[in-house]
């Protein structure tokens, strides 16, 4: 027990720790990991409770079901996971925009809090158009075994240290 109350978990337990969940989820649902449907079905709840005759004719939405299923309660988990964790670790607290963004893109909460806005539309954009996210292509693809899994993988943790790289420069913070 003492793992899970220290700071900063070990990212050796912590991925163990999703490995079992996946196997879990695999052996109890028969359902892999993935995220980004979620945020599609939660943006189709929205767009129906205010335009509901819009959001019937759309044909994305014949195809993903605006519907609360298995993956809208993983990602509820996540969220609330973090909770209990931070909690346990007593290393919770509310930062709006983390501070190493401060450093990089200057005082302006606003300005940061755009660039973290445009960053998740963007996110979401790629993660939509390749019908996954990166939990859904890696690691449930890993899982699998499945050459695509390594490969999107591979790609994912190049761009993001392409990116971190253009954004962050030497800053190892």
């Amino acid at each position: 027990m003492k793992v899970m109350t220290r700071r900063g978990w070990s990212p050796y337990i912590a991925g163990g720790l999703v490995g079992v969940l996946l196997v879990a989820s695999v052996f109890l649902t028969g359902k892999y990991f993935g995220a980004s449907t979620t945020f599609v079905r939660t943006a189709g709840m929205i767009e129906q409770a205010v335009a509901p005759e819009h959001a019937a004719g759309q044909e994305y939405y014949k195809k993903e079901k605006i519907i609360i299923e298995w993956q809208w309660m993983f990602v509820a988990g996540i969220f609330f996971g973090a909770l209990v964790a931070a909690a346990f670790t007593r290393d919770f607290k509310s930062t709006p925009v983390p501070p190493m963004w401060e450093s990089r893109f200057g005082s302006s909460k606003a300005k940061r809090w755009i660039a973290a806005f445009l960053g998740g539309i963007v996110l979401m954009f790629g993660a939509r158009m390749a019908d996954g996210c990166p939990s859904g292509h890696g690691l449930s693809g890993l899982a699998q075994i499945a050459v695509s899994g390594y490969i999107a993988l591979a790609c994912f943790f190049g761009a993001g240290a392409i990116v971190a790289r253009i954004l962050y420069g030497g800053d190892r913070r």
